[in-house]
């Protein structure tokens, strides 16, 4: 669930500092900021408190893993079966991420594969979950901008 906190330019200091160097110690963050180091330590657990902080789990390239391919599904799902839907996209491995989304279709979906029948065969199980009424599959060609946050930081610090 996005946060409701709203960070201050001391926040976003710290949150930049943090992603780059994600390893980086309370001390370290403390001494590179000019803070206290009980400062640095309160304001991130009230960070992580109030959910300002997503997970802090290494982002894997997943061709690494054997998923070089990359593609979102959208879905049009039947409404009262959306938290089902959801459920059991969360049980295909393949699915790194999904959104619910306004418009014409109700999910996107970020999935991965080894090859395209590996797609094929992840295409056909999500189109086997009660509830779901139709699919689209887009291939990522290539990525042109990757995840980022560090621009709205700077943004909020400058």
């Amino acid at each position: 669930m996005p946060s409701t906190h709203r960070a201050d330019p001391v926040d976003a200091r710290l949150l930049l500092a943090l992603t780059q160097e994600p390893r980086a110690t309370t001390v370290a963050l403390a001494e590179r900021l000019g803070l206290s180091r009980n400062t640095v330590q309160a304001r991130l657990a009230r960070l992580d408190e109030r959910g300002a902080l997503d997970s802090f789990e290494r982002r894997i390239d997943p061709a690494t893993l054997g998923y070089p391919l990359t593609a979102y599904v959208t879905i049009r799902v039947t409404q009262r079966g959306l938290d089902d839907v959801g459920a059991a996209l969360a049980d295909i491995p393949e699915v790194l991420q999904c959104h619910g989304i306004a418009g014409q279709t109700d999910l996107l979906v970020h999935v991965v594969a080894r090859d395209a029948d590996d797609l094929y065969r992840i295409a056909g199980q999500i189109l086997a979950i009660p509830w779901v009424e139709r699919t689209d599959t887009a291939l990522v060609m290539r990525e042109l901008v990757g995840y980022r946050i560090e621009p709205l930081l700077r943004r909020l610090v400058d």
